[in-house]
């Protein structure tokens, strides 16, 4: 998490830093913008992603921001998950379309990071890549420790938790 804000549709979102690395190299460089709500759901209201290749931005792809060009915030983790819940994580037809569902509360994960009791895993969907699946696995206090992706069976699991 950055230290900056940004006031997207009305709300003040908090800004969140994130790279993806792929063979070491800087794939994807993002600024994410999350808030909460008084329930505690925590909304997902935009991000500014550049793809990179050999370290150069290649695209922008993904990028959106809630209340422009019809774009909509969505939910990305729940205060109170239930199983069986689904909701939309983003919206902006064509470019952001992400969906999640609650699959169980109760799951134990083992990564490089440690082991975590009690996860939430979710079932999450595009409406960009049909057929594409992936469950994620949240432990509380710490976030995502592991991304499964079913289609290809790559696992992405958390390697290591820092200190603010």
């Amino acid at each position: 998490m950055t230290t900056n804000t940004k006031l997207i549709d009305g709300v003040t979102c908090v800004e969140v830093h994130d790279q993806v690395f792929t063979d070491g190299e800087l794939a994807e460089d993002t600024l994410d913008w999350f808030a909460q709500d008084k329930e505690g759901n925590i909304w997902y209201f935009g991000e500014d992603s550049e793809e990179l290749v050999n370290g150069r931005v290649s695209g922008l792809g993904g990028s959106w921001q809630g209340g422009v060009d019809e774009a909509r915030p969505g939910i990305v983790m729940e205060a109170h998950p239930k199983v069986g819940d689904f909701y939309r994580q983003e919206f902006l037809l064509n470019t952001a379309e992400d969906s999640a569902g609650v699959l169980d509360l109760s799951q134990t994960v083992t990564v490089p990071a440690g082991t975590f009791h009690h996860c939430l895993e979710t079932a999450e969907v595009t409406g960009l890549e049909p057929g594409a699946l992936e469950h994620k696995f949240y432990a509380k206090g710490i976030g995502n420790v592991q991304t499964v992706d079913l289609v290809t069976g790559d696992k992405f699991p958390l390697v290591q938790v820092m200190g603010n």
